[in-house]
C-alpha cells in the first residue's frame, strides 16, 4: 500500500476539481484549486521525491477548444519524469503509442473501452495490441446507482451497464497491468472514502489497484488500509497542502511514498 501522486489538468491548468461536476458543453467544473504552476513542476517534484506510479489526467474532451493546451501541459509533465507517470484522457489505440514515446509508463483508458454502456472488446484488444498489456491501465471509475458501483465514462458523466465487482476485476485483469478507480461521488469533496467500494476492492487479490476519492485525513488512509486489506494504493488530491488542502504532502510522502 503506497501513495501515488496525481496531476489533473483542465482547460490547460493543473487543478483539483469536484469529480462529478465536469460539463463538456461549457468546459466547466467546480474547482477546489487552480495552480499557478504547470504539470512539469509537479512531475519534477514527484521525481525528486521518488514517487512512482502516479497519473496525469487530461480532463477536457478531445474536441474541446482547451484540449490542445491541456495536452501540451500534460506532455511537458511526461517529459519531466520519463517512465515515471501514467496518462489518461482521450487515449485510444491510434494515439496510445505516441504517449508512451513521450515518456508515459502506461496509458489509462475508460471511454475507449467502455462504449455504448458495455465493454468494447474489439477496442480493448486494439489498445492492448498497440502498447502491450504491460503499458495499459484500465480506469474503472464509478458512481453508485441502484446499490451498485457502475463504471462511468466521458469524464465521469455517463453511466455504463458494467458493475465494479470481483468478477469484473478478474475478467479485465487479463488485458491490463493495473486498475485505477476514482470513487466519483466523493472525488474532490474531501469528505471521506467510499467505504463500500473499498471493501469490494479489498476482496480482489490480483493486479495492482489505485483508489482515488474523498481522502481527507490520515484516519481515512487507515480506513482504506483496513478495508482494503493493505493491498490498495491511493491518491490524494484536494486534501493535500500541495493543492490548497490541510494534509501535509511531505508527511504523506514520508509515511507512504515508497
Amino acid at each position: 500500500m503506497k501513495f501515488r501522486p496525481c496531476i489533473d489538468i483542465h482547460n490547460g491548468k493543473v487543478k483539483q476539481i469536484v469529480g462529478g461536476s465536469i460539463e463538456d458543453r461549457e468546459n466547466s467544473a467546480v474547482e477546489n484549486f487552480v495552480s499557478e504552476k504547470d504539470g512539469k513542476y509537479f512531475a519534477s517534484l514527484y521525481k525528486k521525491d521518488g514517487l512512482t506510479g502516479g497519473h496525469i489526467i487530461q480532463l477536457n474532451a478531445p474536441d474541446s477548444e482547451f484540449y490542445d493546451a491541456t495536452k501540451q501541459n500534460a506532455v511537458k509533465a511526461l517529459g519531466a519524469y520519463r517512465n515515471g507517470m501514467q496518462i489518461g484522457g482521450g487515449i485510444r489505440a491510434e494515439n496510445a503509442p505516441w504517449y508512451i514515446e513521450q515518456g508515459a509508463s502506461h496509458v489509462i483508458v475508460t471511454s475507449y473501452v467502455f462504449r455504448n454502456g458495455k465493454i468494447d472488446y474489439d477496442n480493448l484488444k486494439k489498445i492492448v495490441s498497440a502498447v502491450g498489456k504491460e503499458h495499459l491501465v484500465l480506469d474503472l471509475s464509478c458512481r453508485k446507482k441502484d446499490n451498485h458501483y457502475m463504471i462511468v465514462t466521458d469524464r465521469w458523466q455517463k453511466f455504463t451497464e458494467v458493475k465494479v465487482t470481483e468478477d469484473t476485476l478478474c475478467e479485465l485483469s487479463e488485458y491490463c497491468d493495473e486498475f485505477l478507480i476514482h470513487a466519483v461521488d466523493v472525488e474532490g469533496k474531501v469528505s471521506g472514502i467510499e467505504e463500500e467500494l473499498v471493501k469490494i476492492l479489498g476482496i480482489w487479490d490480483g493486479i495492482p489497484v489505485t483508489y482515488a476519492g474523498g481522502i481527507s485525513c490520515e484516519d481515512d488512509i487507515k480506513r482504506l488500509e483496513e478495508y482494503g486489506k493493505e493491498k490498495i494504493d491511493f491518491t490524494i488530491g484536494s486534501a493535500l497542502d500541495l493543492f490548497g488542502g490541510k494534509m501535509s504532502y511531505e508527511t504523506v510522502v514520508k509515511k507512504y511514498g515508497k
